[in-house]
């Protein structure tokens, strides 16, 4: 996590260096100086939300009550044993195999 610093924004000890077509970078620029902020500043927050939503997409799932109930129902009922699936267990594995 970023560490607070007594003014209250994040303290910036690392570099972050990337290469933009002169459209793009005036494009930042642009839209930096319409919310009044930095280009770095609009560059982080921006890079920063993105990042968030995009871990977040990968370990947060939202469900209605009754999809969770669902859910766990599926989880908590016991696994349905077909041919192909007692096969494929009865096999010798990598760690059951000798040199």
């Amino acid at each position: 996590m970023a560490i607070q610093s007594t003014t209250g924004r994040n303290q910036r000890d690392a570099r972050l260096n990337i290469r933009a077509s002169s459209q793009q970078q005036q494009l930042i620029r642009s839209a930096a100086a319409a919310v009044d902020k930095s280009v770095t500043d609009f560059v982080l927050e921006s890079a920063t939300a993105n990042a968030e939503r995009v871990l977040a997409d990968r370990r947060w799932f939202v469900l209605s009550d009754e999809a969770w109930a669902d859910f766990e129902a599926l989880l908590d009922a016991p696994a349905t044993r077909t041919p192909k699936l007692a096969a494929l267990l009865s096999e010798p594995t990598v760690f059951d195999m000798q040199e």
